[in-house]
């Protein structure tokens, strides 16, 4: 007697390997791989089918459901092969019992085999021998196969040393023993189980599921056979692959449902008739495509939770893009229906804690009077209570009929704000996905209203405090007509540095003002209020215009901060010399040149640039001293004029004089009103920096 890794040999072995494999993927591919080159040195290659294929199915199922590492054995004698397959978990091993005795006509006295033993089934059909292994921890499946035109006597074979704790379970009768029905031949045992669907297929699983479904009603002899499978997604059962005939419904067929995960239910039909394999092969079939059937679940469950993923991206890009109070409001129905359900309603609440129906939405616009009465309904029963139930929980509250369906509160930064109702969709109900999503859009619509009810409160506080740093109105004289137009930056809940105003001076002339502070928000409206009372308290008290204007720049001076201020002023009065005309001592402190323009039409620039206030302790500030006869007029303007961009080009000022040249002869109202939509209609761009255009005109009128 020899001994060799562990096994009784009765006869001269010529070949023998053993490895020990992990329990992975790749084992059954080094199985095999060590089984081949086996082959190749005994010259077995005959026994090649065979063999592979009870090697791949013992260690794949020893991957499965031991999850151990495995020892693989395979001796060679010269006239058959032997190969053990080992694990180490503890456990019973599934096996088949008994072939039907040949002289056994009644179908029913063959063994059922359990789903876990159908591996085994194989193993009986092919090995000339085969039996378990049971040693301490370790168990295991043998089996031998042999050259059927060499098989060699009991005496000579390999046989593993364990079987005097295992037990033999199929041997090698002098002929084969004939089953009901076809017989699968090691080639189509092999191909069935080599059968893989296209990887390069947008979808692969119909052409595997028939190519399966065709392989295996061959070899069962089947007349007819479907594949059914139901996504769950409301359509029911749909034919995945067909063979043959349709089945009748008196027709005997093998049914096998298939192992998937919902919302996924299949079966596999055969139009067949009964027989030892038939239902082992169906099962085995189905088996193998329930695996990829869930593949293909799990693939859409992904694909479905990307496009999920996408929509709430492109859903918060829509939300950020909207300021507006309302129109957020409005949009929320919009992206939610008919993707995530039949109907949509947002509801906000009030200081009170009523709710107030904001915005609706549904599929069929004939059903949206008909929601509209729903949510308006009142009582205990009603949605409108549901809806108030659900302002005050944490989670989801369901809606019943007539519009079914649940909501969920809106809250942003600890704020409940309302709630957001969904109506169940068409066909199916809200699955977990689709209700996550609902509710990571109720978090992204709350958090979007929030910021437009912010972005609102600083747009009226921006605009009051505006409104407060510009005159109510300019005063009404007689002879002299005073006009404005002011567009503030395009952020509306910023506040700009501009300003302008008309105040009376003690010698009955009138100041105009119009200044510019640099900067803008907050800290620049402070300085803009600062200036505009300083000068108006110094001239009330008589002071001249230069000593003002150095009285304001030591006050900018002192106050730091770094911001300064542009100044033009204006004394404007009745000449000395009469006919109507207007005298007008205009003071520029660092801001732009005034445009004078003329009853004939002509256009120029006036004064003479000076120092800006709040940077340097002395300032210089030139007086010009003009005339306006009746007709004329004079164009004061702020740097958001001058520099309104179109790309790389600058309006400028000499295209504010050229257009004001042919604007001789209208009132100060058409002039002001004229050149502001000159100046926007430059650019399509929202303005950068606040406008404004103060027009001085002398209205006299002679006799």
């Amino acid at each position: 007697m020899l001994s060799v890794s562990g096994e009784v040999v009765a006869g001269q072995v010529e070949h023998i390997r053993h490895v020990r494999l992990p329990a992975d993927r790749r084992t059954p591919a080094a199985a095999r791989a060590l089984v081949r080159a086996v082959l190749a040195e005994a010259g077995l290659d005959d026994l090649s089918n065979e063999a592979l294929l009870l090697t791949t199915e013992l260690s794949t199922n020893a991957v499965v459901h031991a999850g151990t590492e495995l020892d693989i054995e395979v001796a060679a004698d010269g006239v058959g092969l032997t190969v053990t397959v080992t694990d180490f978990a503890g456990g019973p091993i599934e096996t088949v019992l008994a072939r039907p005795r040949p002289d056994t006509a009644d179908l029913s006295e063959i063994s059922e085999i359990s789903e876990r033993g159908r591996g085994l089934l194989l193993v009986d059909h092919f090995a000339a021998r085969w039996g378990t292994i049971h040693e301490g921890a370790r168990k295991g499946v043998w089996f031998r196969l042999d050259r059927p035109a060499a098989a060699a006597p009991p005496a000579q074979a390999v046989v593993p040393r364990q079987l005097a704790t295992g037990a033999v379970l199929g041997s090698a009768p002098a002929g084969p023993t004939p089953l009901p029905g076809p017989t699968p031949t090691a080639t189509e045992m092999a191909a069935l189980s080599q059968t893989a669907p296209d990887p390069y297929s947008d979808d692969p699983l119909p052409d595997f599921a028939a190519h399966l479904l065709h392989r295996v009603a061959e070899m069962v002899g089947a007349a007819g056979g479907m594949v059914r499978l139901d996504r769950g997604d409301g359509a029911g059962p749909r034919a995945l692959a067909r063979y043959g005939r349709p089945p009748r419904p008196d027709d005997e067929l093998v049914r096998v449902a298939l192992a998937v995960n919902r919302p996924y239910s299949g079966e596999l039909e055969l139009d067949a008739a009964p027989s030892a394999y038939a239902r082992p092969l169906a099962a085995l079939v189905a088996e193998r495509l329930s695996l990829y059937v869930e593949n293909d679940r799990l693939r859409r469950v992904d694909l479905r939770r990307q496009s999920w993923l996408t929509f709430l991206a492109e859903a918060s890009e829509l939300l950020a893009q909207s300021l507006d109070v309302h129109l957020t409001m409005a949009l929320i129905p919009q992206l939610v229906v008919p993707r995530l359900g039949q109907w949509c309603a947002v509801h906000t609440t009030d200081e009170w804690g009523r709710l107030d129906l904001a915005a609706a939405s549904h599929a069929d616009e004939s059903v949206l009077p008909r929601l509209h009465a729903v949510l308006a309904e009142t009582g205990p029963e009603s949605m409108l209570a549901r809806l108030r139930e659900a302002s005050r929980t944490e989670s989801q509250v369901p809606l019943g009929p007539p519009m079914e369906g649940f909501a969920v509160p809106l809250v942003a930064r600890g704020q409940r704000l309302g709630t957001l109702a969904v109506g169940r969709p068409q066909r199916h109900r809200h699955d977990p996905d689709e209700v996550a999503v609902i509710e990571d859009v109720a978090r992204r619509a709350a958090l979007a209203i929030e910021n437009a009810r912010i972005h609102e409160e600083r747009r009226k506080v921006a605009h009051t405090l505006q409104q407060s740093l510009l005159p109510p109105v300019l005063p009404v004289v007689k002879g002299i007509g005073f006009a404005a137009e002011y567009v503030p930056t395009g952020d509306a809940a910023e506040v700009g540095g501009d300003f302008y105003d008309v105040v009376p001076l003690p010698d009955d002339r009138w100041l105009v003002v119009v200044g510019d502070v640099s900067g803008k928000g907050v800290p620049a409206a402070a300085v803009t209020g600062l200036v505009r009372d300083v000068i108006r308290v110094l001239v009330h008290d008589g002071r001249p215009l230069p000593e003002a204007l150095q009285r304001l720049n030591e006050t900018l001076v002192e106050r730091g901060a770094g911001r300064y201020c542009t100044l033009a002023l204006a004394a404007v009065g009745p000449a000395a010399a009469g006919e109507g005309a207007l005298a007008v001592s205009l003071h520029l402190a660092g801001h732009d040149r005034p445009v004078a323009v003329r009853a004939d039409g002509r256009a120029t620039f006036v004064g003479t640039g000076g120092t800006a206030l709040g940077l340097l302790d002395e300032v210089a500030t030139p007086v010009a001293e003009l005339t306006l006869r009746p007709g004329d007029a004079l164009v004061f303007y702020t740097d958001g004029v001058t520099e309104r961009r179109r790309g790389r080009d600058l309006f400028g000022p000499e295209r504010l004089r050229d257009a004001a040249a042919p604007l001789a002869g209208y009132s100060a109202e058409v002039v002001a009103a004229r050149l502001k939509t000159t100046v926007l209609g430059f650019s399509a761009d929202t303005p950068r920096d606040d406008i404004a255009i103060l027009v001085l005109r002398n209205d006299f009128l002679p006799g």
